[in-house]
């Protein structure tokens, strides 16, 4: 599983995803409709031999996050260090409300 911790900022979340023994080449982040999507695999082959047959392992991770649909991908920033996968998703502001007049009405 893909631990993730997600800090909120001012402007901005944070993702921080460990994908320890992962190749940046094997790290992928995809956005449609408002889900950010992060895959990882590994093509790690072994043989394990028993009376039933031969394992080989293959290993493919998959997070997704909503980041909204305003959110493109030229918003996101993502960074492969160490191990880990930086990811910020800038948050977008909400036009302020209009404020609605109260009138009173008048006999």
């Amino acid at each position: 599983m893909m631990k993730t911790d997600i800090k909120e900022t001012e402007k901005a979340f944070e993702l921080d995803i460990d994908l320890p023994g992962f190749k940046k080449e094997n790290v992928h982040a995809e956005l449609q409709d408002g889900y950010l999507t992060v895959s990882a695999n590994t093509e790690t082959e072994t043989e394990d031999k028993d009376e039933q047959g031969t394992y080989l392992r293959k290993e493919r991770f998959s997070r997704s996050f909503y980041v909204g649909d305003d959110i493109s991908e030229d918003d996101i920033s993502a960074k492969f260090e160490n191990g880990i996968l930086k990811v910020t998703v800038p948050k977008k502001q909400l036009p302020a409300p209009e404020e609605a007049k109260k009138v009173i009405g008048i006999e």
